[in-house]
């Protein structure tokens, strides 16, 4: 059973059909399925052409726009805003279009599409299917915009906090750029569809809906840019931060190898001096021992200085 089924009729006012004809009496009859529902392949088998009806119920889709015998085979993504669940794994809609029928078939709940049947309960729907089309796309594109608005600040955040290098790495930076890497998976593909949809000539878009698709293909084409720009930006913050992480590994190990080059001698002489053997010089003597260490010292303060000249440290 379908989630719902609306007559819209070009004044916006909507019925519910009691038959269960493909089209109806009003301008356009809208048909609207969940992807799970075990009657919708038998039925769009039934009324639709195999090829239409096979894009209704692939299990795998991507953005598409292709003209089928006047009407629009359409496939488009939205952000997932379901609780729980990664706005990145982006929603999608599958619909078949013609002048008098609206098919759209969703796997994960789309809120715009929500929207558009909550107009269509208080009798305010789109006229036709060309403007349904128009409010889709428009609430789809909007909140893609909005995601894309709060990586960019999240973005602008993170380079800031490269003016203090003693800040760590944030945490969710290789997440955040999971999420773009995704995004653009999806809208690179929908940025084209919507450019093709908008350029259609065909009596199903008449001019005044071309051009506010127009707009929408240019508002996804800037979301795509934007997108590649972040990727970028991100991947040059981290990029920094690990320059950082690896200076300061470099430095301690500097500093490390600076002890060590004093001491090695250190280590040698009282290892030297540390042999359990008869024949050891001022083993009798009281002020041996004073000795050696103001030797030692000295040899340090020769080694500190030698390694100075030599520009080590």
């Amino acid at each position: 059973m379908p989630i719902c089924v609306f007559d819209i009729y070009p004044d916006g006012t909507t019925t519910v059909p009691t038959d269960t004809n493909l089209t109806g009496p009003g301008a356009y009859r809208w048909w609207h399925f969940d992807l799970s529902d075990e009657m919708l392949e038998p039925w769009a088998r039934e009324h639709l052409h195999d090829i239409p009806a096979g894009s209704l119920v692939q299990k795998q889709t991507r953005p598409r726009c292709d003209q089928f015998n006047g009407g629009l085979i359409l496939n488009l993504r939205g952000i997932n805003m379901n609780e729980g669940q990664d706005a990145d794994e982006m929603v999608s809609v599958r619909m078949f279009v013609e002048s008098d029928l609206l098919i759209t078939v969703r796997r994960t709940r789309v809120f715009a599409l929500d929207t558009l049947r909550q107009l269509a309960e208080v009798q305010n729907a789109p006229p036709s299917p060309a403007e349904f089309l128009e409010g889709l796309v428009a609430r789809l594109t909007a909140r893609v915009q909005e995601h894309v608005a709060g990586i960019y600040e999240q973005t602008d955040f993170f380079e800031v906090d490269l003016e203090d290098t003693t800040t760590k790495m944030p945490r969710e930076l290789p997440e955040i750029r999971r999420s773009v890497i995704r995004l653009r998976r999806y809208l690179g593909p929908q940025r084209a569809a919507l450019s093709k949809l908008a350029a259609l000539d065909i009596p199903l878009i008449p001019q005044e809906s071309q051009l506010e698709l127009h707009e929408q293909a240019n508002s996804a084409m800037i979301s795509v840019e934007e997108l590649d720009e972040l990727r970028d930006r991100l991947v040059s913050v981290q990029e920094e931060h690990d320059v950082y992480v690896a200076q300061r590994q470099a430095r301690h190990g500097y500093v490390l190898s600076v002890a060590a080059a004093l001491f090695l001698p250190l280590g040698f002489i009282t290892g030297l001096f540390g042999v359990n053997v008869g024949g050891m010089p001022g083993t009798g003597h009281p002020w041996a021992f004073t000795l050696l260490c103001l030797g030692m010292g000295a040899l340090a303060v020769l080694m500190f200085a030698l390694l100075r000249k030599l520009r080590w440290i």
